[in-house]
């Protein structure tokens, strides 16, 4: 499920199995040089997360991305997302990013770190073989989420 008005109306309707939240953190760099590295960045991220909702469709919402910049305190944006999102009710919420600094933010859900793959030379078959690789990575961590309730 896509935070849409189309699929929105299906949670509304079925919530009871819809457990699992996706909340992708992306940081956009400002600064002129590491602009492109922000950039890759964020298009692994929204690939990858985009192909996880795709393979869980009905067990998973996955939110638009928290958009930070570097000068942003991560602990204050980690509270207040954290504290936003538990009024949702979702029985297991999972945080992907690309920005190390996230694993060491405590957060009402588990933090996934991904180091970044820059996607923009691939053809479409690597590409696609390379998001299906770290699907294979995060996969335990959700089966391991969902095994204990």
């Amino acid at each position: 499920m896509n935070w849409n008005a189309k699929d929105m109306d299906t949670y509304i309707q079925q919530k009871e199995y819809i457990d699992t939240l996706i909340v992708p953190l992306l940081k956009l760099e400002t600064i002129p040089e590491r602009m492109k590295s922000s950039s890759s960045s964020t298009e692994f991220l929204m690939y990858l997360t985009t192909f996880i909702e795709t393979q869980f469709k009905g067990r998973i919402m996955l939110l638009p991305p928290f958009t930070y910049t570097q000068s942003t305190d991560l602990v204050e944006m980690g509270n207040v997302i954290s504290g936003d999102l538990q009024k949702m009710q979702f029985k297991h919420v999972f945080f992907i990013s690309t920005d190390p600094a996230w694993k060491t933010v405590e957060m009402n859900g588990e933090v996934i770190w991904l180091p970044p793959i820059p996607l923009e030379n691939m053809d479409k078959q690597l590409k696609q073989s390379i998001i299906e690789d770290q699907l294979k990575q995060v996969l335990p961590k959700f089966t391991l989420k969902w095994s204990e309730s």
